[in-house]
């Protein structure tokens, strides 16, 4: 027949990878879309039907999907052009025979599809990431958001045919709409296709600059290439390395956005091109091998530390696996090199599906779901530290709500109306008295919904409160009320402690402060000196009340409230460093170490298992030390007030950095004998390693560790002694 002679690339690609089963049902897509497309064409004069068959090709090939994906990608349109005509009764017709003939998971695809359809972006607004997650949002079924993916690749390669607007207005939808999606599921040769097709539409000159550039050094630096891996594949042959390595030019994309951001000529972009080395072994050999061939690069050419990558111990939250170090050339050139198996290479070309694939994971309801959870998390996750992560939970889903002006804003459920007017921006939120919820005035603690038109409204007089942290569900609007409460607290005190020194001073008392201040902390029943002195700043303590109070003190009354006081007082100027014993009212460190609360001293690093303090800032609330950190004394004498006691939860897990400084003879292959040590037996996170040679037979320098507490250090250490040659390992505290 000449339909399936036209599309025999489709047939044929299904043929070799399917059952006849589905061979059929594909031959049955086709038929059933030319009936309902009959007379619909494309702008160049084309069948419509060419586009949903060469989405399906893709589909198929490209992106890895099975069956019904390539199916519902073939009925695609006739499902959305039917939507568009608004007639209820022929479009629920429509679904149900497709359901009919081909099954309940096509029509949830095709449908999911046509809404997608319907989004529509203002490319004038900086919106796109709302319509990211909304596409998210509106796919039940995650093979959705691959289709459209191919989808969008199949008009992006036919971009020629289109009018000069809509080329110019789907450009810029794939270069900062779907290129960004399959960045973050890992579909990196697809992301880099739209943007370079994106590009050469948007700035055609630039692509047509970068692009002669490529070819006129084209074989140059193919010969430089071949020069250059001769000793590398000489040393992964003796090795007995089963390998085959490729090498990839940076997309045009790339180029012109590192020349952007740089500022620099297409000269100026050092890393035109990298090499990959995709190795063939077993699964439980892979790390070992890859580490081998990275031994056997770093014996040729010096890497630069600061560059190395290690996706295999940590694999990217969109399952991508690949070491990747930058070495020196000579003559001031580097070269990146990425170090893979044949299993992550085929999972970074094919994304998060290759993920699953490769997992055996089959294509049930359970495992749709959970796929389409973890395509949410990857669409809102941000670049945070492991510290940090702790305390994250996972939402149970998002709500859109808008401003009076349209604008889209992403809230996570249970959002209130504070939440809002903090996500708008923090003056708003500081000051926000109420709002009106779709023409309706409403509390601050008014929960939202998903498509509520939401307006704030403020009071001058207006000031966070801390009992709007219960309520409050975002870490924005926590993180500025917690704030906000820790400048006022601060300033508060340094009020109260002028305050009462003037008063003090005018009473003619003959105390220190210090003393002064643990006997009415006693009295007054405060833990800290810091919470006295915002009583006073507020006017909670009657200053004359206190008076009388310290005049009973210092005329005998009070002997034995005044014996304590002293002995607290002394307590308090004691510079000690023996260990503390824990108390009810240690300041317990766990999975909030990083957030706005408390934060890590850089002048010591503590990691689980030190002993520690904590200090009370002006500005940035409360940050741990070591209790022998090279700073405590010059804290703990002049403001012993601000000293509070803390300790490790038991529980509290994590990663911490550690760097242990290394002394060892100068000999070849040092490196790579602690990174053995280090990241195969330890099983630990290298996040940098410098050895430098001291010209005097050894060799010194330091390797930045993440570990999970304090214990890990000493078994690292000791570890690192064992390697033949090292003479001292010891880690460096500031």
């Amino acid at each position: 027949m000449e339909l399936f002679e036209r599309y025999e690339k489709l047939r044929n690609a299904v043929a070799n990878q399917v059952s006849t089963t589905t061979q059929g049902l594909v031959d049955k897509a086709l038929q059933f879309a030319e009936e309902r497309m009959e007379g619909l064409t494309r702008y160049d004069g084309t069948p419509m039907l060419d586009h949903a068959a060469e989405v399906a090709h893709i589909v198929a090939t490209e992106v890895g999907l099975g069956r019904n994906s390539t199916v519902a990608s073939i009925l695609h349109d006739v499902v959305r052009i039917e939507a568009k005509r608004n007639d209820d009764d022929n479009f629920e017709l429509l679904l149900n025979t497709i359901h009919k003939e081909f099954g309940a998971e096509v029509v949830g695809i095709v449908i999911g599809l046509s809404n997608i359809s319907e989004l529509k972006l203002n490319t004038q607004s900086d919106q796109a990431s709302d319509f990211r997650d909304m596409i998210v949002a509106y796919s039940e079924d995650p093979r959705v958001i691959l289709i459209k993916l191919a989808d969008r690749l199949e008009v992006m390669r036919s971009i020629a045919m289109f009018p000069k607007e809509k080329r110019l207005k789907k450009s810029w939808e794939s270069m900062n709409l779907y290129a960004q999606i399959a960045h973050k599921l890992g579909l990196y040769k697809i992301k880099s296709e739209l943007e370079d097709l994106s590009l050469a539409q948007l700035e055609p000159e630039d692509y047509n600059h970068i692009s002669n550039k490529l070819r006129e050094g084209e074989k140059e630096r193919l010969d430089f290439i071949e020069r250059f891996l001769l000793p590398i594949r000489k040393g992964l042959d003796v090795a007995g390395v089963k390998y085959h390595i490729k090498s990839r030019t940076k997309s045009i994309y790339s180029i012109w956005n590192k020349m952007r951001k740089q500022r620099v000529p297409f000269e100026g972009v050092y890393d035109i091109f990298a090499l990959r080395i995709i190795i063939d072994c077993p699964i439980p050999q892979e790390k070992a091998q890859c580490w081998l061939a990275y031994s056997i690069v770093s014996d040729f050419y010096t890497p630069n530390t600061e560059r190395m990558r290690d996706w295999i111990s940590i694999p990217k939250s969109n399952g991508y696996e690949s070491l990747h170090t930058t070495v020196a050339a000579g003559n001031g050139k580097w070269v990146e090199i990425q170090i893979r198996t044949e299993r992550m290479d085929n999972i970074a070309e094919l994304g998060i599906a290759a993920h699953w694939r490769y997992k055996g994971i089959n294509q049930g309801a359970q495992t749709s779901e959970q796929w389409l959870q973890r395509l949410r998390e990857l669409m809102t996750e941000t670049k945070e530290d492991i510290a940090e992560r702790f305390d994250a939970q996972p939402t149970s889903g998002e709500i859109f709500v808008f401003t009076p002006n349209g604008d889209i804003r992403k809230l996570p459920e249970g959002a209130t109306i504070l939440d809002f007017a903090f996500d708008i921006h923090s003056n708003l939120g500081c000051t926000c008295s109420g709002g009106k919820v779709n023409g309706r005035a409403v509390p601050i603690r008014e929960q939202l919904r998903n498509g509520d038109i939401v307006e704030i409204l403020t009071h001058k007089g207006q000031q966070p409160k801390a009992d709007w942290l219960n309520f409050v569900v975002t870490s924005k609007a926590k993180g500025k009320i917690k704030s906000v409460i820790r400048e006022e607290q601060a300033k508060n005190a340094n009020l109260g402690r002028e305050e009462l020194e003037r008063k003090l001073k005018n009473w003619k008392i003959a105390k220190s402060i210090d003393e002064v201040v643990a006997y009415l902390c006693k009295y007054y029943k405060q833990r800290t000196g810091t919470a006295l002195y915002e009583l006073i700043a507020t006017e909670k303590i009657d200053l004359a009340v206190v008076k009388e109070v310290l005049s009973k003190w210092l005329s005998g009354e009070a002997d034995e409230e005044r014996r304590i006081a002293e002995q607290e007082a002394e307590a308090r100027r004691r510079n000690t460093t023996t260990e503390r014993k824990p108390s009810n009212d240690a300041l317990v460190i766990d999975e909030s170490i990083n957030n706005i609360v408390y934060k890590l001293a850089k002048c010591c690093n503590p990691i689980k298992g030190d002993d520690i303090f904590g200090f009370v800032t002006i500005n940035t609330g409360i940050t741990i030390h070591r209790i022998d950190c090279p700073n405590a004394k010059r804290m703990r004498e002049p403001y012993p007030y601000r000293i509070m006691e803390a300790r490790w939860r038991e529980s509290a897990q994590g990663a911490f950095r550690v760097t242990i400084a290394i002394t060892a003879q100068d000999s070849s292959g040092l490196v790579n004998k602690i990174t053995e040590v280090v990241s195969h037996e330890m099983k630990l996170n290298i996040r940098s390693i410098n050895i430098s040679s001291r010209g005097d037979k050894t060799g010194s320098g330091t390797i930045s560790v993440e570990v999970p507490s304090a214990g890990v250090v000493d078994t690292l250490i000791y570890a690192i002694l064992r390697i033949k040659g090292v003479q001292r390992a010891y880690r460096v505290k500031n």
